[in-house]
This record gives structure tokens, sequence and C-alpha cells, in this order.
């Protein structure tokens, strides 16, 4: 197993993520796009709307994982929603998304936040193991509604 770093992703890592945003975009059936990928995350953290944090595996890009803030009315607090969550195929099996999932969770506690809540497709399994095995909760109290808009 290789040495894996993970680090808060600045503009100038842009170039290395779009290429993992793309797959992981491609993962959820979307047409590959590399430079509205390239465009959308340079957006995000030109903007502070978001906290990228870059999974390297040996020196090489590997993964990444999103955060974008959000709050709770009823708790009056801070909590952050893990939207995006991805390792590069060749990368997996690692321990990559496991690194990225406990530095998610020491930055949102770091920024005061009082949860972290996620999404998943109902038949991504490895994904939901994996959460399960990091001490997240399935939520079977709530029901997810969308509106297209």
């Amino acid at each position: 197993m290789g040495a894996i770093a993970i680090r808060h992703a600045e503009a100038s890592d842009v170039d290395a993520l779009a290429g993992l945003f793309d797959a992981y975009r491609q993962f959820y059936a979307q047409p590959s796009d590399l430079p509205g990928a390239w465009r959308f995350l340079s957006e995000r953290l030109s903007r502070g709307e978001s906290a990228i944090f870059l999974a390297e595996l040996d020196g090489e890009a590997a993964g990444f994982t999103q955060l974008y803030p959000s709050f709770t009315s009823a708790g009056m607090a801070r909590i952050f929603i893990l939207n995006d969550l991805f390792v590069a195929p060749e990368a997996r099996g690692q321990g990559v998304a496991t690194a990225l999932l406990r530095r998610a969770a020491e930055y949102g506690r770091g920024e005061g936040a009082v949860r972290l809540v996620l999404s998943t497709a109902t038949d991504n399994f490895t994904a939901q193991a994996l959460y399960e095995r990091e001490g997240w909760l399935r939520d079977d109290a709530f029901l997810t509604y969308r509106l297209g808009l």
C-alpha cells in the first residue's frame, strides 16, 4: 500500500482535480465534460463556496471529496454536505476513501460543525459499507425529495 497524503485543495490543484471530478460525474451517468469540470471546480474554489480535499497516493492525484457549507435550523448550527467523494479506480482498496472521509470529519469539527451529511445511490453498496464502517448512520427518519428547476 502506498503513502496517502490528503490536503486542502487550492486553485493550483484544479488541473489535477478536474479529471477526477469528470470521472466522478461519469460514474453517475453524466457525459464527460472536462472543460466544464475545470470551470465548476475553479468557481467553487475562487468563490470559497466549497472545501475540496485532494488525496494523493505516492504523489499522484488519487481521489477527492467536496464539502458544501450549510446549516441546521433546528439545531441552529453549521453542518457540511459531503456532496462528492471519488477515488480513481486504480487507487481503490488502498485506504484513500477512508482517509478522505476522516479528513472531512476533522475539517467539519475544526469549523465548528455539528454534523456531516451525504447521500448516495441506493445500489452503491460498496460506499454504504465504507460509510457504516466509518461510523456514519443511515437516516431512516426522513425521506429526500427533489424539485427540478
